[in-house]
């Protein structure tokens, strides 16, 4: 079986690495700056993957579009997860401990949309969440993002804490992964 070659619309090199793995196919982060105003993450990750098809000669143009909701924020960062607060992880996971400080309610999701568009033009988009809670402190060097925060249902240790492995089975994109690989064999991806 030929090994399905796709193109995502991201900066982020660990995404594609992550999107790699975990769909079993060759992944490649492509820059493409794109205007994410749809208002929703599968709206954003379709945008994404339209743009990426234009890069992708013939390959699979791929969308992600992710985000941390955290219930005592009214859903904050969501959509401007990556860009709330700051440039960088550590000045985003800083700002969000900060603004819980004293919190009662830490409980969060982490959503991710991923979006495929197939060359011939049949779009497919899946949406997966994962719930969980703020931990009080960073922990862990695995993942990025808020990994090192997010504490996943029914686990005492941050996303930023598991292998490799055991985040593929938790994560909200390792959820999406699967959807999406599912959806592409039901389209007769190979």
């Amino acid at each position: 079986m030929s090994r399905l070659r796709a193109v995502l619309a991201t900066g982020n090199a660990g995404k594609a690495a992550e999107l790699s793995r975990l769909l079993g196919r060759d992944v490649e982060a492509r820059p493409i700056e794109v205007d994410e105003d749809a208002g929703t993450y599968a709206g954003n990750a379709l945008l994404k993957a339209r743009a990426a098809l234009s890069a992708a000669g013939g390959r699979i143009g791929l969308g992600d579009d992710s985000g941390l909701e955290v219930s005592a924020l009214g859903g904050e960062p969501g959509l401007h997860s990556a860009r709330w607060a700051g440039p960088t992880d550590a000045d985003r996971n800083a700002a969000l401990l900060a603004r819980l400080d004293g919190a009662a309610d830490r409980s969060a999701a982490f959503v991710c949309a991923l979006a495929a568009i197939l060359p011939d033009g049949r779009e497919i988009v899946v949406e997966e969440r994962v719930e969980g809670v703020i931990a009080d402190a960073p922990r862990g060097s695995a993942g990025f993002g808020y990994d090192p925060l997010f504490v996943p249902e029914g686990d005492s240790r941050t996303v930023a804490e598991l292998t490799p492995d055991e985040k593929d089975v938790v994560s909200h994109r390792g959820r999406a992964a699967r959807a999406l690989a599912a959806a592409l064999g039901e389209a007769g991806v190979s």
